[in-house]
């Protein structure tokens, strides 16, 4: 049996995937949904361009990438001052 999701709730979903970086298996706990329907979503409504879930990925990726590197900077920093 399956529970009808309000369109709001949809369109939210697929929002905050798109474009806040959310995977789709933290949507499905946080909203109770599996994951299934939502690649359905996804899939069946065309909202995404193509590679969009790539793309969302790459842009986790980069952020985690951005945080190590400034890491690495002031960390670099720390090791010239106590020359």
């Amino acid at each position: 049996m399956y529970k009808i999701i309000d369109p709001a709730v949809k369109d939210r979903i697929i929002d905050k995937i798109k474009n806040d970086g959310m995977t789709v298996r933290e949507a499905s706990n946080e909203f109770g949904i599996s994951t299934k329907a939502i690649y359905n979503w996804i899939g069946a409504k065309g909202r995404f361009e193509p590679g969009a879930l790539e793309m969302s990925k790459l842009r986790r990726e980069n952020e985690a990438l951005k945080q190590i590197i400034g890491q690495l900077l002031l960390d670099s920093e720390r090791g010239k001052k106590n020359r």
